[in-house]
């Protein structure tokens, strides 16, 4: 599936004679090679060379390589430099610490730090409640990783993923206004991550888990909740299946069906997966076969966690043996939460009318979405450049205002299903479509929404 992204975005500056036309051989050339223009300026403009910068997004980094071959290729033309603009964004990183308050004068310092800062800590010591009321604790939040499981990229460590740590951070700031920081550990013990976060947890309000591969991110949630008096949330689980359950509550209305009544087939059972069945089994789910990487989940399969263990008992019912193909053959909806490319045309072709096709699987969905569509009502997937994008942005945020301002300490499916009600129900009946099922990631409501739901549900 080849489409042009804004992460693989370049700008190219090419010098060429005038008299070659540079601007118009230049777009050309692009245009022609694939690449989406989306901006064109001339820097330089003299008798004897014009020099131009041309931003566009590609498909992959080989795509810009082809970009920068072809307009080499011209005689009279001279790429003079490419410059990558997701790596420009991310120099020197993403977010920053600032101060709320002014420290200009001798009389600032003396309050903000000594000698008035000791009455602070002596006002906590005396009521260890006002850390809320008195630090950053009620609006800071920890994101946790330990780099075993980060995007599509796997197993990758903690320096790796701090980018994308960062990422998750500024996501909060800019969406809920809650402080989070990257806590990314040089450990993939689970002992060792559950002490660590417990040391640290005094500063915080809540505990992210993010990027933490299963079945060791089961154990590290559930230990965590245990020891902790702050909510503890583990977005890969959870926040993909909010936002799962609220696309497939309106996709089930465009299509008239029952989630009671509906057959549904999940490719993948790790921890997204099995979130999403614990979710969509709450809300009245009856019908689900799942598969992962040695096939059907059947009551013979083998247990290998508390989480395989839940799979076996509520999947499956029927006890289904074959495999996805013919699983799919009359099924009413699909969702893929596993590898690119697992299924093919055929398998949608067979599925039942109305059907609902959830590909998730990131870069790369399990079917093309172009193809789903030529016989699916309704096809969501992980990415921004298609319609219906499962954005885990729509869940968080709101997630956390809402603990954060409730002064909550734990995390309950009842709250998770609430989340999942506010975020379907930010998309009006009148906008309701096939091509719009969730809300945009922009809708303000969406953060109020849900921030409001949850504090309902503590």
């Amino acid at each position: 599936m080849a489409s042009t992204s804004p992460g693989y975005g370049i700008t190219i500056r090419v010098e060429g004679s005038p008299e070659l036309q540079p601007v118009a051989l230049i777009t050309t050339t692009i245009t022609n090679a694939g690449a989406t223009i989306t901006a064109l300026d001339v820097v330089e403009s003299l008798l004897e060379k014009v020099v131009i910068d041309v931003t566009c997004d590609t498909i992959d980094a080989d795509h810009a390589q082809e970009i920068h071959d072809a307009l080499s290729a011209h005689n009279g033309l001279t790429v003079r430099k490419v410059s990558d603009r997701t790596f420009l964004l991310h120099l020197g990183g993403k977010i920053e610490v600032t101060s709320k308050v002014p420290l200009k004068t001798r009389d600032d310092l003396s309050r903000a730090y000594t000698p008035g800062v000791a009455r602070i800590s002596q006002a906590i010591v005396d009521d260890p409640s006002d850390v809320r009321r008195l630090t950053m604790k009620r609006n800071t939040v920890a994101v946790v990783t330990d780099g075993s499981a980060v995007l599509g990229l796997g197993n990758i460590g903690p320096s790796a993923a701090l980018p994308v740590m960062e990422g998750k951070a500024a996501l909060f700031k800019r969406f809920a206004n809650v402080d989070a920081w990257p806590v990314c550990l040089d450990t993939q013990d689970v002992d060792e991550i559950v002490r660590t976060v417990q040391l640290i947890a005094p500063v915080y309000g809540g505990i992210n888990l993010e990027d933490i591969s299963a079945p060791r991110c089961f154990e590290v949630e559930r230990r965590l909740r245990e020891l902790l008096d702050i909510p503890v949330f583990h977005d890969d689980q959870h926040g993909t299946a909010i936002v799962v359950l609220a696309a497939l509550r309106n996709a089930l209305k465009l299509v008239k069906k029952d989630m009671s009544k509906v057959r549904i087939i999940m490719s993948g059972a790790g921890a997204a997966g099995t979130a999403i069945a614990r979710l969509l089994v709450l809300s009245g789910a009856t019908n689900i076969i799942a598969f992962d990487k040695d096939g059907v989940i059947s009551k013979d399969s083998q247990s290998e966690d508390p989480m395989r263990d839940w799979f076996i008992e509520n999947s499956n019912k029927a006890n289904f043996k074959g495999n996805i193909h013919e699983a799919l053959a009359g099924a009413d909806i699909f969702i893929g939460v596993s590898a690119p490319n697992v299924l093919k045309e055929a398998d949608i072709a067979s599925m039942a009318a109305g059907s609902i096709v959830f590909a998730l699987a990131n870069p790369d969905p399990e079917i093309d979405p172009v193809i789903a569509r030529k016989y699916a009502a309704v096809v969501a997937t992980g990415r921004s450049d298609h319609p219906n994008q499962i954005n885990n942005v729509l869940a968080f945020p709101g997630i956390f205002r809402g603990l954060l301002d409730a002064n909550a300490h734990k995390i309950t499916d009842k709250l998770l299903v609430a989340a999942a009600e506010a975020i379907a129900d930010c998309v009006s009946p009148s906008q309701l479509n096939t091509s719009f099922i969730v809300p945009s990631v922009f809708d303000p409501n969406v953060v109020i929404q849900v921030a409001a739901a949850v504090k309902k549900s503590v």
